[in-house]
């Protein structure tokens, strides 16, 4: 059978794509990543703290992608809810480095402003991910979903993923010496400014695709639709690609929240913008290189040897310290290329799998396999890791303990568990194609 030649995807769509995408993914990295760090040191919080403040976001965005998703799709529309969303998204990310425990005494007057500090930063978090979650996770997701199809979600997919990646490299590379220097409220105020910025200018270029058709439905039977049993019935395939999909991000969030911790107090590495820097570049552009490999051998195919790979990544992560730098990146690659070909790959299977009239409906769901079950799940899984050691060290005299390379194992070990789902769809990849020859 012979495949379907790529369709080309305009100049206007790319920039989107990349305008939309990378900025998204900035204030993404500021909440996955500078959060923590944030509570951590310049407030005091502990691991736990940034455990719950992560499952808290967790739910929001999946709540937010549920009901926002669906009403996209209810009025046939994504511009709208990009374009505010990302306006907003911005000026409450503005907002965070005005919460300080300095602040907090003084608004406050609270016996114990670190708490308070604490419960606030959890709270705003939450609300700063409602307006990213709107404009990025529900209407953003879905708005790439209806302009690309199935010959060319591969190369497209790659760019997504590789996104994240670049975010991070933009922030260590132009903010992270704010956050070295205790300048926090600057720091988050040109993430804030940025976001902003993006979603005013979208008001102008971003264009909806056109035909696009308002779900007449009942709203709030659309809401559930995904999680019915007779929807999982009739999209079995697209259920387990989520499942693949939550299991990948499970492992991820055993240690990404606590890794910018981990390489600073663990491996004593003060200057780690470095290597990740050069893991991130690296990544990223082996990721984008194998989008069109994606496409070509075809993303269920890729999946297991890519899984098979980011296991052995993690496991490799664990024999690596602080001392021997090239080892650190030349495992750090390998570990977040298979991350990123993987995440394209399996994200790549779940549009194929959409339903086209159901696009906004499913991201919801998408959320909730990506974003809710991994983040509840993973920190906690590595907080438990984190807790069971003696590795301490005294900051503002408070005495925390810090991260092990165990994190990586964990992941490891979630990470085995991908291989289920992805024989499953394999089996069904290869009864389609028989089937299909068979005609």
């Amino acid at each position: 059978m012979e495949k379907a030649k790529s369709t080309k995807l305009g100049a206007r769509i790319w920039v989107s794509i990349l305008f939309f995408g990378l900025a998204g993914q900035l204030a993404w990295v500021i909440e996955n990543m500078y959060f923590n760090v944030y509570l951590f040191d310049a407030v005091g919080g502990t691991a736990n703290d940034i455990a719950a403040m992560v499952a808290a976001s967790a739910v929001t965005a999946a709540l937010t992608t549920l009901i926002m998703g669906a009403l996209s799709d209810k009025l046939g529309k994504r511009k709208v809810f990009i374009t505010v969303g990302y306006i907003i998204w911005g000026i409450v990310t503005a907002s965070f480095g005005f919460i300080t425990v300095g602040n907090t005494e003084k608004l406050f007057h609270s016996a114990n402003a670190v708490a308070t500090a604490s419960l606030i930063i959890i709270v705003m978090d939450c609300v700063m991910t409602f307006f990213g979650s709107t404009g990025f996770d529900a209407a953003f997701n879905s708005w790439v979903t209806d302009v690309t199809d199935d010959t060319n979600r591969g190369r497209a997919e790659t760019v997504m993923q590789a996104l994240p990646l670049l975010a991070i490299l933009v922030v260590f590379g132009l903010l992270d010496g704010y956050k070295q220097r205790g300048e926090w409220k600057t720091f988050f105020l040109i993430v804030g400014i940025t976001t902003t910025v993006v979603g005013v200018l979208g008001l102008f270029f971003l264009k909806d695709k056109p035909g696009i058709k308002a779900n007449n439905e009942n709203y709030f039977k659309n809401i559930i639709y995904g999680f019915k049993p007779s929807t999982v019935k009739a999209n079995k395939m697209l259920y387990v690609a989520f499942a693949a999909f939550c299991i990948f991000n499970i492992a991820y969030q055993v240690f990404m929240p606590y890794l910018i911790i981990y390489l600073e107090k663990t491996l004593g590495i003060e200057n780690y913008a470095i290597p990740l820097g050069a893991i991130l570049v690296v990544s990223a552009v082996v990721s984008v290189l194998l989008g069109g490999v994606i496409d070509k051998v075809g993303k269920v195919k890729f999946l297991l040897p890519a899984a098979i790979i980011l296991t052995a990544g993690f496991v490799l992560m664990y024999f690596v310290n602080g001392e021997n730098m090239a080892l650190l990146i030349i495992i750090g690659i390998i570990m977040m290329s298979a991350f990123l070909v993987t995440s394209a790959a399996v994200c790549g299977t779940i549009r194929d799998y959409t339903p086209n009239d159901k696009v906004g409906l499913f991201q919801g769901v998408r959320m909730v396999f990506q974003v809710l079950i991994p983040m509840i799940t993973g920190p906690y899984i590595g907080a438990a890791v984190i807790a069971n050691n003696n590795q301490t060290y005294e900051e503002l005299g408070v005495v925390k303990t810090i991260p092990t390379p165990n994190i990586f194992l964990a992941a490891a070990a979630v990470a085995v568990f991908s291989l289920i789902p992805i024989a499953v769809l394999l089996h069904s990849r290869r009864k389609a194609q028989a089937a299909d020859t068979e005609k």
